[in-house]
This record gives structure tokens, C-alpha cells and sequence, in this order.
């Protein structure tokens, strides 16, 4: 993946995407196999924003069920079991425990009730899917950290998750090898009309200051919160956000569906790369856009509302690292965001934008494609969506589960730990082979970059070799997350820095910019 500014001045393409998230990359890589010349820009570093600080879930939904949106859910938990089998390696089983307490919101029967109709909208999955009951031993027996105390039982349930940031890469890399331009750090500044339509707009490269007329006979917007910067977009969306917060390892393989005490919301605690995310938080939002920003309170909701549940409490000297992130959603006058749909829809200008609205992570890949069909309409192409079976660009196209015990055992063989290989294969699927030949020249790259991190140096110098990282801050916090898994001090910043500086071709004054710029990040 190289960043190739300038490709996009001097054609015509069919498509012109703005905005480098999930959506936008779901729609590139669709025009793209569908066979639309495609160009895609992003202001900042892909999934830069709100596609980096989810809640790293593919799930159905469950907590839908209690608004009657089944349409959503159904949709939803399709998707899901789609992405399990076109991307194990990037999509993977994870179940959820909910524990049933004396003073639960929910109890036993109508939890049951819900999980069966769950499991049903799900076409009755096997048993890695499909919800199950504990007793109250048995259930504390399975998450030792949850408190007794009124404890009367739980259930058992299926989801998935995901890295969601080198999903988005992965689907911008897929684009690229479709033939689409894919250039992050460039900002579409105007728009071009003739007639009243719009065909084409300007873009300015961030890095190097300069400006390129690209001209496209659709355009399309996938922006997120940036939707409302735009006049239409104003009246379109209501922005919440969202706060996760990093905290020790306390959860194995499986995950926890806890419900606030003080507010009746859902929120999860999920382990996630060796350590354990906690949230999300869901309060409206109207405050800077371009800088999003964990606050007081909203630590001291998830510390409070975890720590109901938990035998040893948390304090703030135990959190690890921390994120928000901006949820566009369509317009509502629900009072309470939780209650809002998270359905998605397309909207027209009438200069001919389009602007994508709402949705999910989950379902983007149905969406853009819907957003693409829409398109091809408008140029007169007669396609059908491109990727509903098709493997993702890094699924080894051999048995999932035969080629990971190869690759697995070739990991370790070269001296990478069972756990970092694991990860390294999730995030790098059939690419995996690549790193490791890098650990055969140099057998200290299997050497973890913190020791308490399944993250090896392979892995970070592939990623800064391959996968157009403009920024340290790219590196360290969307092609691997150590930023908000680790306290990294500036020592190890330093050290970090000056083990890609020769393949960035950073000087010493480009590699101390970067990690100036990592530590007030």
C-alpha cells in the first residue's frame, strides 16, 4: 500500500469517495469489484476517527430486541455470521455472559425470551452461537471476578469481534488492489458543479500543500461526524458519543453484557488484545468535532457502574488507556440516545452528493453496497454488489482452521509466543507468511515490543513498510493500538521510533516531530 497523491488529478473516475472510515472503505472496495473506476480521500489517517473507537464489535445487537427493532437486529446478526465465514480471521467467535442478579432489570424468563428469539432470528445457530443457561455456581465458576452477592445465575451467548482499524485497512487495501486511488491525509476542500450537479471536487494534500482537481461523475459522502460541517448534513444527524476505557486483563475468552445501575444502559467489558475494554458511555454531543475527548464524567460512569459488578473494584490508577469516539445517527426526538435506531439511510443533495447517515460497523458492508447500487443507477451501470461471498483480501483462500494450525506452528517454531502468534494472525490473515520470513533474517523481531502486549517488532515493521503509516501516531495507534494499551513512557516512544525511523526515512528531526507529537496525543 503506497500513498500516491498524484493518481488522482487528470481522470475521471465514476466515484469519488470522502471520508476513510468503515463506510467509506466498504464503498470503494465494492464500486471498485463491481468494476466503477474509484477514488477514495480521507482528511486523515484511515479510520482516523470513530472507525478506531468502537466498541471492536460484530454483533447483532441484542439489546435491540427490547425497542421491537428486529428488522435491525436480523440484519445485523446476518452480517455478522457473513463476516465469520468470508474473513475468520478478522471477524471471530466471542461469547458474552449475562449475569442474572436479585435486582436485575431483566430477569431469567424474559432474558430467556429474548435469547431464544436471538438464537431464532439467527436461524438457530450451533452451539458456539447459541445462548446457554448457568446456575449461580456455575456461573460464577465461569467469571470468578463477578461478585456473589445477589448473584442468581446467567446465560451464555454468541457475537463476534474485530480490530476494527485494520478492518478498515484491510478493505482499503482490497480497494487498491481493485484498481481504486486510495490516498489518506487529503482533504476534498470544494466541489465542482456544472449545471447545478456536482462533477468533480478539489482536494488538498496534507503533507505537501498542494491541490488536485479530481473530477467524478458521483460523489459520495461517508464523513461521520464531519456530515454536519456540510449545510445538508445538518439537518440530517444527531451525534452521541461514546467513551472505552482500558483496563487490566480480568476476562479470558469470553466477554460480560452488564446493565448500568444508574441508568438502565447496556455496556460491555471485553477482552481485547490481552487487556479489557470497558464501555460505551452514549450522551449527545455538541462539542468540537475535530477534537473528541475522554472526559471526567465519563470515567467516573464506567469505573462506577464495572465496579457494581466486580469482587475487587476499580480505580483510576488502573486504567490503562482510554478513547471516544462520535456515533452519527439519524435525527430523532427520543430523548435518551440509547433509544435511537441505529439503522442507516442515504441521502441526496440536489447537486447529486450522496451522504451516507447512521449505521453500524456490523452492517456497513450491506449499506455501502446499498450506497454503490444506488450509484451504479445514477451512471446507467447495471452491476450487482461484489462482495457479499467474497473472501476477504487477507482470508487464506485454503480451510481456515488447517492453514492457522500451519501458520500457528510455523510462528512458534520461529520463536514467536503462542498468544502474540495468534494475534499476529488475526491481524494479518494470509499476509501472516510475509512477517514471519522477516523473523527468519532477523530472529529477534519475534521479541514482544512490550513485554505485556502480544505484539512482536515483525509486526511493527511490516506494518510501517506496508501499510501507508504516514505518522508514528499511525503506527502505534491504528495498525497496532500500543497507544491505548500501554502507558508507553518516551523512552520506549523513542525506542519505537528509532526502529522504523530508517524504513519511514525519517531524519532526527522528523523522528523527534513524531514522538513530540505521540506524546501530547
Amino acid at each position: 500500500m503506497k500513498r500516491d497523491f498524484p493518481s488522482l488529478a487528470g481522470k475521471h473516475f465514476d466515484l469519488l469517495v470522502c471520508g476513510g472510515g468503515v463506510y467509506g472503505a466498504w464503498t470503494a472496495y465494492d464500486a471498485a469489484l463491481r468494476g466503477l473506476s474509484v477514488a477514495i480521500v480521507e482528511q486523515g489517517d484511515w479510520a482516523g476517527a470513530t472507525s478506531s473507537a468502537s466498541s471492536k464489535l460484530i454483533h447483532g445487537g441484542l439489546r435491540y430486541l427490547e425497542t421491537y427493532d428486529f428488522k435491525l437486529v436480523r440484519k445485523a446478526i446476518q452480517e455478522r455470521q457473513r463476516l465469520l465465514e468470508l474473513a475468520p480471521h478478522r471477524v471471530w467467535p466471542l461469547r458474552f455472559g449475562v449475569p442474572i442478579y436479585q435486582d436485575s432489570r431483566i430477569g431469567t424468563l424474559q432474558l430467556k425470551g429474548g435469547l431464544t428469539l436471538y438464537d431464532f432470528l439467527a436461524g438457530f445457530p450451533d452451539k458456539d452461537i447459541a445462548h446457554r443457561h448457568f446456575d449461580r455456581t456455575a456461573f460464577s465458576e465461569h467469571f470468578p471476578t463477578l461478585t456473589g452477592d445477589g448473584l442468581k445465575g446467567g446465560f451464555t451467548y454468541g457475537d463476534a469481534q474485530t480490530d476494527d482499524a485494520r478492518l478498515v485497512l484491510e478493505l482499503i487495501a482490497g480497494a487498491m488492489a481493485a484498481g481504486a486511488a486510495c490516498v489518506n491525509y487529503c482533504q476534498l476542500t470544494s466541489l465542482i458543479e456544472s449545471g447545478g450537479q456536482v462533477c468533480g471536487a478539489m482536494v488538498e494534500d496534507q503533507l505537501q500543500n498542494r491541490s488536485a482537481q479530481v473530477l467524478a461523475r458521483q460523489i459520495v459522502y461517508t464523513t461521520g461526524q464531519w456530515t454536519t460541517a456540510s449545510a445538508p448534513g445538518r439537518g440530517w444527524c444527531r451525534l452521541t458519543k461514546g467513551v472505552h476505557l482500558v483496563m487490566p486483563a480480568m476476562l479470558n475468552d469470553e466477554a460480560l453484557l452488564l446493565t448500568a445501575k444508574s441508568d438502565g444502559r447496556v455496556f460491555f467489558m471485553i477482552p481485547w488484545y490481552g487487556m479489557t475494554l470497558i464501555g460505551t458511555t452514549d450522551t449527545d454531543y455538541q462539542g468540537d468535532i475535530e477534537h473528541v475527548v475522554v472526559e471526567q464524567k465519563d470515567i467516573a460512569y464506567l469505573l462506577a457502574e464495572a465496579n457494581h459488578y466486580l469482587k475487587i473494584a476499580w480505580t483510576e490508577s488502573d486504567i490503562v488507556g482510554s478513547y471516544a469516539g462520535v456515533r452519527v445517527m439519524k435525527c430523532s426526538d427520543k430523548a435518551s440516545p440509547s433509544a435511537v435506531s441505529r439503522d442507516w439511510e442515504l441521502k441526496t443533495a440536489g447537486n447529486g452528493v450522496h451522504y451516507s447517515i447512521g449505521g453500524k460497523i456490523t452492517s456497513a458492508r450491506e449499506d455501502a453496497a446499498s450506497i454503490v447500487s444506488t450509484v451504479c443507477a445514477q451512471l446507467g451501470v447495471d452491476t450487482q454488489c461484489a462482495t457479499k461471498n467474497r473472501l476477504f483480501p487477507w482470508a487464506p483462500e485454503t480451510d481456515f482452521a488447517e492453514w492457522w494450525a500451519i501458520v500457528n506452528a510455523r510462528a512458534n517454531q520461529l520463536g514467536v509466543d503462542q498468544e502474540s502468534a495468534k494475534w499476529l494472525i488475526r491481524r494479518h490473515g494470509k499476509r501472516t507468511e510475509e512477517v514471519l520470513r522477516s523473523i527468519e533474517v532477523d530472529p529477534r523481531l519475534a521479541e514482544r515490543i512490550v513485554p505485556a502486549l502480544p505484539l512482536v517488532y515483525a509486526d511493527l515493521l511490516f506494518c510501517a513498510r506496508t501499510e501507508m503509516v504516514i505518522h508514528l501516531e499511525d503506527l502505534l495507534r491504528r495498525r497496532m493500538p500500543l497507544l491505548i494499551l500501554a502507558k508507553l513512557p518516551e523512552s520506549s516512544l523513542r525506542q519505537i521510533a528509532t526502529t522504523v525511523a530508517a524504513t519511514m526515512g525519517w531524519d532526527g528531526v522528523a523522528k523527534e516531530r513524531e514522538i513530540v507529537a505521540c506524546m501530547q496525543g
